[in-house]
């Protein structure tokens, strides 16, 4: 930047990225996924910013995941080629989009029914550029994802289809509770001859046991990067380790044990647990209990200290996943010096 800005010169409320606990986070993981073998696929919905996956590639990474083709194609106009997408893309509309970048790009896309399988191939078909598809097994979450005998099912259909390439199978979350599941998958597609090139897991807790699932051979983690204060309660980090807080001011003080922030669900989400919105990191006693969109409720009943209307504090949410996508920018920020802002280049790429 040409001149230097304070962090205490933003506004609130405001994105703040601490550069040296995110590098961190960076380079833990992608250490931790060497020492293991596995390929490390950041997911970029935590961030949704080119330069951080561009940091992610950079530390090691060997390629990334995007949720949604839209997303996609922003880190693709970004000069980012590896991506894979965990989702059952559905509609023409969707299709025609997501083999247009596997025409440039290598891209892989996930199925869990003969409908979105039969989608890819007419939209690879129609393009003259082969998919590659994994397919997903269902987990103890019980979203998307098949039961292994409809899975290898799938497989075989993709595997005989002349526009598409088997990749694969994946499952969310990997925890050690799905080895079973992926074990049979494996075994039956062994057994119909069918070759699998990845076996893909995810989330920043399966992460930390993910030795103990020797069957994966590459890793999805979003949250890893920031870290937010479910993560922290979940025990999968510290609160050191969170780098992302967001920068809001006290604009009442209605009562000594009442404070209320200029950051609502508009900018923390309304995502909570155990029913707190986040952790202020100067007040670590106090309890964010309710949002309205412009405001945060605060109990200060348990803080010994308690703060006066016009002071800033930092909250750090409860899932940063969302609040970024609630924010147009990031400032990153290093010894009290914002060092780069950047724009939220995904934000609201949902399509």
């Amino acid at each position: 930047m040409d001149h230097q800005i304070f962090v205490d010169a933003l506004d609130t409320p405001s994105i703040i990225i601490d550069l040296d606990i995110m590098e961190r986070n960076i380079a833990s993981m992608q250490a931790h996924c060497d020492a293991l073998g596995l390929a490390f696929r950041p997911h970029i919905k935590t961030h949704k910013i080119p330069a951080i996956a561009h940091l992610q590639l950079e530390a090691g990474a060997a390629g990334i995941a995007c949720q949604k083709v839209s997303e996609a194609e922003v880190f693709a106009a970004a000069g980012i080629d590896d991506i894979q997408i965990p989702y059952n893309i559905v509609g023409a509309h969707k299709t025609a989009r997501l083999a247009n970048l596997a025409a440039y790009n290598r891209i892989s896309v996930t199925a869990d029914s003969e409908e979105t399988i039969d989608g890819l191939s007419a939209a690879a078909r129609a393009a003259g550029v082969p998919l590659r598809v994994l397919v997903e097994l269902e987990s103890e979450l019980h979203r998307a994802g098949a039961p292994v005998e409809r899975a290898v099912s799938l497989a075989q259909k993709i595997a005989a289809d002349e526009h598409l390439h088997f990749a694969g199978v994946m499952i969310y979350p990997s925890d050690v509770s799905v080895r079973p599941t992926l074990q049979e998958a494996l075994r039956r597609l062994d057994q119909a001859g069918i070759g699998v090139d990845v076996v893909s897991g995810g989330g920043t807790g399966a992460a930390l046991h993910a030795a103990e699932v020797p069957e994966l051979t590459e890793l999805r983690v979003g949250t890893y990067v920031f870290n937010d204060w479910a993560t922290v309660t979940k025990s999968c980090a510290a609160p050191e380790d969170c780098a992302m807080s967001i920068r809001t001011a006290i604009v009442s003080r209605p009562t000594p044990d009442r404070a209320i922030l200029d950051a609502g669900s508009k900018s923390l989400s309304s995502d909570n647990s155990g029913g707190v919105y986040g952790h202020i990191v100067e007040f670590p006693a106090a309890r964010i209990y309710r949002l309205n969109e412009e405001h945060a409720f605060v109990d200060l009943s348990a803080c010994s200290g308690r703060p006066e209307v016009g002071d800033v504090v930092h909250v750090i949410p409860d899932h940063v996943c969302v609040a970024m996508n609630l924010h147009d920018e990031a400032h990153g920020v290093r010894n009290g010096l914002v060092e780069v802002t950047w724009p939220i280049a995904a934000r609201g790429r949902v399509h």
